[in-house]
């Protein structure tokens, strides 16, 4: 099984693309937003964790009727303190580290060829060292602005604010293995994706997943594939 990781900037359109691999091309996805989203609910370690340490800090961390954290509230306590957004990392970030590889392991057992690991910051936090290949989906600065404007009906100062606090698209570029465009419409992008998605690494020959099924040969091959990232950059 490869894992492919999946990355793009700000409204350049990573989501779009991870959905249509799944509805239309049957590809597993491992979405790390989800995946962080998921571990903090209550009851959940990584809640418990937060909920001990920033309940004094936070005055009003849990929404009264649901006891869901209050993120709006948690986020703009950590924004301007370093120390608070760093022990919040250090208990989210291992929780979802472990989900993901839990669900990696599931889809390798089950005998997929292929996983999609879906996350938008794939590089800066290093999971791409994982991944057998790594496809970046991008588009023009001036694309990315707009649409940004566009969706989330805010003003080109916020855009460009929200932007620069990103991995520059040419470094995500130049670091990825594969680059999707998307400069021009939907049916452009869905074109585009469809030639990609119906050849290697999207596509393999089923005698190789047999192989990599087989756990000294799998692990092998991960023992590569994380050999051959380390010197990458």
């Amino acid at each position: 099984m490869i894992i492919i990781g999946l990355t793009g900037g700000i409204s350049t359109g990573k989501s779009t693309v991870s959905k249509q691999l799944k509805t239309q091309y049957h590809l597993p996805i491992v979405d790390a937003d989800l995946i962080a989203r998921e571990v903090v609910e209550p009851g959940k370690p990584a809640y418990k964790e937060i909920v001990r340490y920033f309940h004094n800090i936070v005055p009003d961390l849990l929404i009264e009727d649901s006891k869901e954290l209050n993120r709006p509230a948690l986020g703009k306590a950590v924004f301007n303190n370093e120390m608070y957004r760093k022990k919040l990392n250090s208990i989210v970030h291992p929780a979802v580290r472990s989900e993901i590889a839990k669900q990696v392991i599931k889809n390798w057992v089950l005998g997929k060829s292929a996983v999609i690991l879906d996350v938008p910051l794939l590089f800066e936090t290093r999971l791409d060292k994982f991944c057998g290949v790594n496809v970046a989906v991008l588009c023009s600065e001036e694309s990315q602005l707009e649409r940004l404007m566009k969706r989330d009906n805010i003003s080109e100062e916020d855009a460009k604010s929200r932007i620069a606090a990103q991995m520059p698209l040419s470094e995500k570029r130049a670091r990825a293995d594969i680059v999707i465009e998307n400069n021009g419409t939907l049916d452009e992008l869905f074109s585009t994706l469809h030639q990609i998605a119906n050849r290697p690494p999207f596509k393999r020959p089923h005698w190789l997943t047999f192989l990599q099924w087989i756990p000294p040969i799998g692990a092998l091959w991960a023992f590569f594939v994380y050999w051959k990232r380390g010197f990458a950059v």
